[in-house]
């Protein structure tokens, strides 16, 4: 079965249009300090932002309805709640960096990720063996390189919050340019029962009609950039 049966997947969040506009304000001063320290990193489009709950790596074109069933159920019922990104930092350290990110304060997210990754697993796919650490990429280092005096200057910052009510399985893309992932279907904590399935068709493309901004203040279907 080749590349062309499946597709590499993932469920995250999308930060609302206010967080990631005061990221990517944040980014271009960091920007600008990195290229003064001689770093090369691939900064991430602040449409790309978002958090990652559980990645599934390629999964079966056949599969896909299984995953978005097990999703719905797993979500379901979830009470709706808010998030705020905070903080910057770099993984695995700011000595040895290969990404740089915006962290995200306590909220239910990690939860969120649990009941993710418990339902994944009973469908067949490997559960989680490191904790579940919440946040954006802002950008990746081409190599590992320390960044401490480029990110501890600005790294106490505060940015916005984003309601979160529904999760989106997201297919990854691999371009020249970086990964590119686009929305296949989004999956409301309150759904009715009899919601159609099927939504892994969907195509990401214009956008539709005027009633198209989200409850985070984005518009559906609008590609994006940069991922893990």
């Amino acid at each position: 079965m080749g590349p062309s049966d499946g597709k590499r997947l993932f469920f995250g969040v999308r930060v609302s249009l206010a967080t990631a506009n005061a990221l990517a304000q944040c980014a271009e001063q960091l920007a600008r300090r990195a290229n003064d320290a001689k770093l090369d990193v691939r900064w991430a489009p602040p449409t790309s932002y978002h958090v990652t709950l559980k990645f599934l790596g390629w999964t079966r074109s056949d599969a896909i309805t299984a995953v978005i069933d097990a999703a719905r159920a797993a979500v379901a019922g979830t009470q709706p709640f808010r998030f705020r990104t905070s903080r910057l930092g770099a993984f695995p350290s700011l000595e040895k960096a290969s990404v740089v990110w915006a962290g995200i304060e306590p909220s239910p997210l990690g939860e969120l990720a649990d009941k993710l990754d418990r339902a994944m697993a009973g469908i067949g796919f490997a559960a989680e063996k490191r904790p579940f650490a919440a946040h954006v990429t802002l950008g990746r280092l081409r190599e590992t390189r320390p960044v401490r005096d480029v990110v501890l200057p600005m790294s106490e910052q505060m940015f916005s919050e984003t309601r979160v009510d529904h999760v989106i399985l997201y297919e990854s893309e691999t371009k020249p340019t970086g990964s590119v992932h686009k929305e296949i279907c989004r999956i409301a904590f309150n759904q009715p029962q009899n919601a159609a399935i099927g939504a892994e068709n969907r195509q990401t493309g214009a956008l539709e009609g005027a009633d198209t901004e989200t409850d985070d203040g984005w518009p559906r279907g609008e590609p994006q950039g940069d991922h893990k």
